[in-house]
């Protein structure tokens, strides 16, 4: 039988979303005052720079975060000359979304930076304890994802 949950600090998905706000937090703050870059641009970018080109309905799956959001990064990266669109060839209405050279660029600045402070918070844990938290959080996603219809 589900647990009932009476406080908020005691609800799991509130917990997780305030661990992922103060992570993201943290990370965000290193590239935002060195390069500009707000928390939604350089989930974009960092997909990007993961996945290679993808459409925005590509990344509104995959960083989870809304459409209106994914658009309004892609605008900024693209007038920053960051991001560059290219015809779909499957799909002629929807476009592709890369990095560009200096998106590139700044990609492998950020990302150092990233990894090495996402290395001190998990510091805190052991790295058996990160490999059980990973697999913990797919599950959950999965779980997310078949219930919402989309268990792909």
């Amino acid at each position: 039988m589900p647990q009932t949950q009476t406080r908020l600090s005691d609800f799991m998905p509130y917990r997780m979303a305030i661990t992922s706000n103060a992570v993201s937090g943290l990370i965000a703050g290193e590239y935002r005052s060195e390069f500009g870059l707000k928390i939604p641009e350089w989930r974009i970018m960092a997909v990007l720079g993961d996945a290679g080109p993808l459409t925005q309905r590509d990344l509104v799956r995959a960083t989870l975060m809304d459409k209106v959001a994914v658009n309004r990064a892609c605008k900024i990266l693209e007038e920053r000359g960051l991001v560059q669109r290219s015809p779909n060839e499957q799909d002629g209405r929807s476009h592709h979304l890369e990095l560009t050279t200096a998106g590139c660029d700044l990609h492998g600045k950020i990302w150092p930076q990233a990894v090495e402070m996402y290395d001190k918070i998990f510091a805190a844990i052991t790295p058996r304890e990160q490999e059980k938290l990973r697999a913990i959080l797919e599950k959950l996603l999965k779980a997310a994802r078949a219930i919402e219809g989309d268990d792909k």
